[in-house]
């Protein structure tokens, strides 16, 4: 043993606490389980005391306490706390988990298992976890699966420094959550009062001037190159880095239909919506900047095009199949990267740069003619078509520095085309499974307070989350949100991959579409009224804005609002 100065400890709840008080966490989102006691007295004297400490969210549902923790991971960008409950939590919490690896938010989840069955000395730990919660090998080989990294806490005194080594992994480059199964016995076991040190931000990693230089070569002999991204957006910087960069060398920008973030302003002449489809047969350069999937079907390849890509790790370790075509690669910071390559727009053909950009502002003067056209068309359709939806959402948050968070499937396109966001870290879209969009807006809130936090979500999606729990913790911890459903009463996705396959059907001829049908629902919006929220059912285009204003004035106030909007498709 190491000597060590250090202060007077009691047990490894204490050493937990401590430890996510050094990593620099804000929060700990637990789902209440019966090992956390040890936590739980830890942070009851420090409360007590007026020892500083993370802030504690005791939430009732696993998907709410990963799902919000991801949600603040988004704005934050540095790992949390997430205490689930033995190895049946972390199973019921394990889509939320898989949601945050792929959204790469920093977070080190943890639960515990029994390693003595009460056959050790020491305090019982009870014989729930002999008959009904044990899990062969522990619950960090379930977890690792979809997690980027899982191990298992072995002793108190080393108990610090392994939430340490997780959250400095769950941080660094590909974010994602770090497990750590801690077992009950090392919570109740004395501790020396060993602290680890503080989590440090990780250092970053640039291109090489000379590799950049070569690109840069590339882009000035490019007629006709475009620029397709995902997630630039998800970078500190990355936003504002990549408006500079097209700018600089007036090259389009693509947002294809996997983008989950705001990464370029849709309203920005550049911008050159979501479809990469053209791009195919003319580009001459295409410049994936964080971009994991570019290309559906895999093989399909650009007919012609140099393919540049920009990203600190483009083969993504959890993507079980990946096809980028790269003819090169600048690895490393992306809005480093791209800063680079800003300073080097130099010496362009400014008759090369003038014909591509002339292109681009008519591309982009049609498609906005189209959205216009396409709002015209809703407002005077029959009934609340969706982009009615999304447009009167657009008029509703201009100029409030809204957040828009997406858990839509057949309506997304209609949201991002519609919603036309244009500042940093103002869309964000759900990943890695349907049923979390109401925490992972309440993580938003609670990392944004003072900005209004639209959920826009579909029916079916609405009926997987926990609406409960998830309403529990908005009224509990005051944390508002503007909640639009898009309430078409069917599983329209299910239902349109039904016709596509079989159109000709015995279902095409019957008419019996099984699998699809929401139509036996209640009222959506009622089940926030014991909760007192503000609730709205909407089934004419005229009654749309009164509602969606009133709903916004109640969030303004502090109320969640649940505007459930009858769709006609």
């Amino acid at each position: 043993m190491t000597d060590t100065q250090h202060t007077s400890g009691t047990d490894g709840g204490d050493a937990v606490v401590s430890a996510f008080n050094a990593v620099g966490a804000d929060h700990i989102f637990c789902s209440s389980g019966s090992e956390w006691a040890p936590v739980w007295e830890s942070l009851a004297r420090h409360h007590r005391d007026g020892i500083p400490c993370p802030d504690y969210l005791d939430l009732t549902h696993e998907t709410v306490a990963v799902g919000m923790a991801t949600g603040y991971g988004l704005l934050a960008r540095r790992p949390q706390g997430v205490l689930l409950h033995a190895a049946p939590g972390l199973l019921q919490g394990s889509m939320a988990v898989h949601g945050a690896l792929l959204a790469g938010v920093p977070m080190v989840v943890a639960s515990s298992e029994s390693t003595t069955y009460g056959d050790g000395p020491g305090p019982d730990p009870g014989g729930q976890w002999y008959r009904n919660l044990s899990i062969v090998g522990g619950p960090h080989g379930v977890a690792r699966p979809f997690t980027k990294w899982s191990n298992e806490a072995a002793s108190v005194h080393t108990l610090p420094a392994m939430i340490t080594r997780a959250a400095e992994l769950s941080w660094r480059a590909p974010a994602g959550p770090a497990y750590l199964n801690i077992p009950l016995e090392i919570l109740l076991e004395e501790w020396d009062g060993r602290e680890s040190g503080p989590v440090v931000a990780p250092g970053s990693t640039h291109s090489s001037p000379e590799e950049v230089d070569l690109v840069a070569r590339l882009m000035r002999g490019a007629v006709n190159p475009v620029i397709v991204t995902e997630t630039a957006g998800r970078e500190t910087g990355g936003f504002e880095a990549l408006v500079a960069f097209a700018e600089a060398w007036s090259i389009p920008v693509v947002e294809p239909d996997s983008a989950v973030c705001a990464n370029f302003p849709r309203t920005h002449p550049l911008h050159a919506g979501s479809d990469i489809g053209p791009w195919m047969d003319e580009a001459d350069l295409i410049l994936l900047v964080n971009c994991r999937a570019p290309f559906y079907p895999p093989s399909r390849r650009p007919a012609e095009a140099k393919v540049v890509v920009i990203d600190e790790v483009p083969q993504r370790p959890h993507v079980v199949h990946q096809v980028l075509f790269a003819d090169r690669y600048l690895e490393g910071d992306v809005a480093n990267t791209l800063r680079q390559l800003t300073k080097r727009a130099k010496e362009l053909d400014e008759t090369v740069v003038s014909a591509r950009r002339a292109a681009q502002e008519e591309r982009h003067a049609a498609e906005q003619a189209a959205v216009a056209a396409a709002e015209a068309r809703a407002t005077d359709a029959e009934g609340i078509d969706p982009v009615l939806v999304a447009a009167s959402l657009r008029r509703l948050l201009d100029g409030r520095n809204g957040i828009v968070v997406d858990e839509t499937i057949t309506h997304s396109r209609v949201v991002k085309r519609h919603l036309q966001t244009s500042e940093p870290d103002s869309y964000f879209y759900v990943q890695g499974g349907l049923g979390q969009g109401i925490a992972v807006a309440l993580g938003v809130k609670l990392a944004a307070p003072e900005r209004p936090v639209a959920l826009t979500i579909g029916d079916g999606a609405f009926t997987y989350n926990p609406v409960i729990p998830s309403y529990d913790a908005s009224k509990a911890y005051e944390l508002p949100l503007l909640i639009v459903v898009f309430n078409n009463r069917v599983y329209q996705s299910m239902n349109l991959n039904h016709r596509r396959f079989y159109p000709d059907g015995a279902a095409a001829e019957t008419g019996e579409w099984l699998g699809t049908d929401l139509h036996r629902l209640p009222r959506l919006a009622a089940f926030a009224e014991p909760f007192g929220l503000h609730t709205e059912t909407v089934d004419t285009p005229d009654a749309l804005a009164p509602a969606l204003e009133r709903a916004l004035k109640a969030v303004t106030e502090g109320t969640t609002a649940v505007v459930d909007v009858l769709v006609t498709r």
